[in-house]
């Protein structure tokens, strides 16, 4: 997919690893990346995302899933791209239904409602066809994921959201397990609120046409990198209608058909 003339350089790429930590750390976003990766070339943005994750577990955290982002062909059509994109889930990451978060964690949080799956089975040999990806399924659940950019006004190309680990920040997970022997992700509708009022709408089908569909290009697109989803894993399978900020204070709560509701709260402290 790239377009570029020039080979993007290993000093571009740890360039653009260190600028997009330094606005984590720091708490202040950063220019985009693209000029040191280009817009578009998706190689060398997954390269920089591994280096980002790669430091973070070798400060201590452990990689519990993926996310898939740009699952809406509206959003896909904003970024001039044409697939979905996917970012790594770390465990200090994770909240549990009616959590409080901490706000001042993120720089420019924005909210969405998925189908999150946890995984009975590895996804790494075979055709890894939708029978597969579902037969892997242990159960789905509703669940919130808290986006965050690291780049400053979210002014993001396709490259700019890859490399900053798809522009994940955390996520919370519903209490109610469901089988998909009990549930039909295609087939779920999702109302959001923010403090009351509902802000997103949108069903299964949103999402890739069908949230198994999703997870089975990740896997697919997991393996192909040499690193394919893994038994007990969390996959966050992508929005189910439009993001939403939030700011200090905001309550945010999911009701999904035939997986039940997810919420959380932000803390009233920007830091």
């Amino acid at each position: 997919m790239s377009h570029s003339t020039r080979a993007v350089t290993p000093t571009a790429i740890d360039e653009a690893a260190r600028r997009l930590a330094a606005a984590a750390s720091t708490g202040t976003p950063c220019d985009p990346v693209r000029d040191l990766i280009g817009r578009d070339d998706v190689a060398s943005a997954y390269a920089v995302q591994g280096r980002g994750i790669g430091a973070r577990v070798d400060a201590g955290l452990t990689i519990v899933g993926r996310k898939i982002g740009l699952t809406s062909p509206a959003v896909q059509e904003q970024l001039g791209v044409d697939q979905p994109d996917f970012g790594v889930l770390l465990d200090d990451m994770a909240y549990t239904d009616g959590d409080v978060v901490p706000i001042g964690r993120f720089l420019q949080p924005r909210v969405e409602a998925e189908v999150a799956f946890v995984l009975r089975h590895d996804l790494a040999d075979g055709a890894l066809d939708v029978d597969q990806v579902r037969d892997a399924v242990a159960y789905a659940v509703a669940a919130l994921e808290i986006c965050d950019s690291r780049v400053a006004g979210w002014d993001i190309t396709y490259a700019d959201t890859v490399a900053d680990n798809a522009s994940a920040g955390a996520y919370v997970l519903g209490t109610e397990h469901h089988s998909l022997e009990q549930v039909e992700p295609r087939e779920v509708a999702m109302s959001m609120t923010v403090t009351g009022q509902e802000v997103s709408v949108g069903t299964g089908a949103a999402c890739l046409g069908d949230p198994l569909l999703a997870v089975q290009w990740l896997a697919r697109r997991a393996r192909d990198l040499g690193e394919p989803l893994r038994v007990g894993q969390v996959i966050l399978s992508g929005a189910l209608g439009p993001m939403r900020p939030v700011s200090p204070g905001a309550t945010v709560a999911a009701s999904i058909t035939g997986l039940g509701t997810v919420s959380c709260t932000f803390t009233q402290e920007e830091a």
